[in-house]
């Protein structure tokens, strides 16, 4: 075999082992996607259909519930044995609602038949300005929350050290955001994220902030584990469309760190030999 075919079958094998899991529950797919801002269901659904995403974030409190808990229209409207949903606590500004909402989410996920998903994306926004996660009622939420055996994925502003006592007290994922929910500024503390990556021993999934393909690319790139994303897709001006692209966006930039970059140098470097070239007389 010579040293091309050993590189790629190199490669192959390493790209087989990549797996995506998150408390050893394994997803084909890493872009992870919500359900807010779209027109209507039908677009929601095409989105979701377009993006092939294994995980769909659902906020607990905008479903609109029959007998307590019940269905909503965009829980009917999506395929629950192809997809896995995240409920997330979105709207809560104490560790003390988060910790309610989170209870529903639960039994939300066993009325649509995944008995054994005690996955909960964790918000806790006091501020209504700028939406920043609550250090502290993020931490008071999770460490509860963990203790009543929920799989808890928060969401946080890009503090390594908050992130690595998430993950100390049991949390699976750690969620930093990349800029402000929604603003589609992009990856606005690229240092802080990095460092978060390096230090965790559970997936980083950069959440909010993500604007165009070439952000999801690069989140990806600098080893993120996953992106979440919904405002990029659902108000862009073709949201079926846009959610291909980010697909492909995620998938070639996790295939980029896979692969490792080449090193930057100062100077030009031809890429055509300069020995043994031909003399022009």
């Amino acid at each position: 075999m010579n040293n091309k075919s050993k590189q790629q079958k190199d490669f192959f094998d390493i790209d087989k082992k990549d797996l995506f899991i998150i408390n050893q529950h394994q997803f084909s797919s890493r872009l992870m996607i919500g359900t807010g801002k779209y027109n209507n269901l039908k677009e929601a659904q095409n989105s979701i259909y377009n993006s092939e995403a294994s995980i769909v974030t659902v906020a607990i409190r905008r479903a609109q519930y029959a007998k307590n808990i019940g269905k909503s229209n965009l829980i009917d409207g999506l395929n629950w044995k192809k997809l896995w949903l995240l409920p997330n606590t979105a709207g809560c500004e104490t560790a003390e609602e988060a910790i309610r909402i989170a209870s529903i989410g639960r039994e939300l996920n066993k009325k649509i038949g995944q008995i054994n998903n005690n996955f909960i994306k964790l918000e806790v926004i006091s501020d209504s300005q700028y939406l920043f996660p609550d250090p502290v009622g993020t931490l008071k939420a999770a460490e509860y929350l963990v203790n009543q055996n929920f799989c808890v994925l928060p969401y946080i502003y890009p503090d390594p050290i908050l992130a690595k006592q998430l993950e100390d007290i049991g949390c699976k994922t750690i969620m930093p955001l990349g800029s402000p929910i929604g603003s589609g500024q992009g990856l606005k503390n690229i240092d802080n994220l990095e460092i978060i990556i390096n230090n965790a021993k559970v997936p980083v999934i950069i959440d909010a902030g993500i604007g165009t393909s070439s952000e999801a690319n690069k989140a990806m790139e600098i080893g993120a584990s996953a992106v979440l994303l919904n405002t990029a897709i659902a108000k862009s001006n073709n949201p079926s469309i846009m959610a291909q692209s980010m697909k492909l966006s995620v998938i070639s930039g996790r295939k980029c760190y896979l692969a490792g970059r080449m090193k930057p140098i100062n100077r030009a470097q031809a890429s055509s030999p300069i020995n043994g070239l031909l003399k022009v007389i």
